[in-house]
């Protein structure tokens, strides 16, 4: 059964390889799980959503203890592993499927999205306008058994080489301080 004290964070950015392999490595996260989510197919496929028919995003579910990890700082994570100012498009990825989207649980959630994405364009941080979608969760479909842990089994593929390595590079120089085994 699942432990009543952690709270759930549903986001697309992309890959939900690099999202999974990111968000495994960070403290407070339970578990990562890659799914579907944010469309109208039920019970999509992997193949129905790369189509880009489904309407679903990748995405990935994290369970998380709030003891540890802020929402706030799953988000400042997430916009340091996509680039969230690209419409449908991560890197050669092009799709709807790969859209930026967070998907809130909560009214909570849905005000701190919005807070994160209002400070981050009052910075400038991004040089264009941020195009994340703020959406309510309606159903998470969890994605076949392949997706799961896919960077942990296949680290040594051209794409996780090419494409996670760098984010994994850049979540460990900005967030240092939020990964597991890091120093209290």
């Amino acid at each position: 059964m699942a432990d009543s004290s952690l709270e759930q964070a549903t986001l697309g950015g992309g890959c939900f390889w690099c999202l999974e392999a990111a968000y495994d490595g960070v403290d407070g996260v339970a578990a990562v799980t890659s799914g579907y989510a944010g469309g109208s197919t039920p019970n999509p496929t992997y193949r129905q959503v790369c189509n880009g028919t489904t309407g679903h995003a990748e995405v990935v579910q994290l369970s998380y203890d709030p003891a540890v990890l802020s929402y706030r700082d799953i988000l400042e994570i997430f916009f340091t592993i996509h680039n969230p100012t690209t419409k449908n498009r991560q890197g050669a990825d092009v799709g709807t499927q790969y859209r930026s989207i967070i998907l809130y649980h909560t009214e909570e959630q849905r005000e701190t999205a919005r807070a994160v994405i209002d400070a981050l364009e009052a910075e400038g941080v991004y040089d264009d306008p941020i195009v994340t979608e703020v959406e309510p969760l309606d159903t998470f479909y969890e994605a076949e058994a392949k997706h799961q842990d896919y960077y942990q089994r296949n680290p040594q593929l051209p794409y996780c080489q090419a494409v996670i390595n760098p984010k994994l590079a850049k979540l460990r120089q900005k967030h240092r301080d939020k990964l597991k085994g890091a120093a209290a």
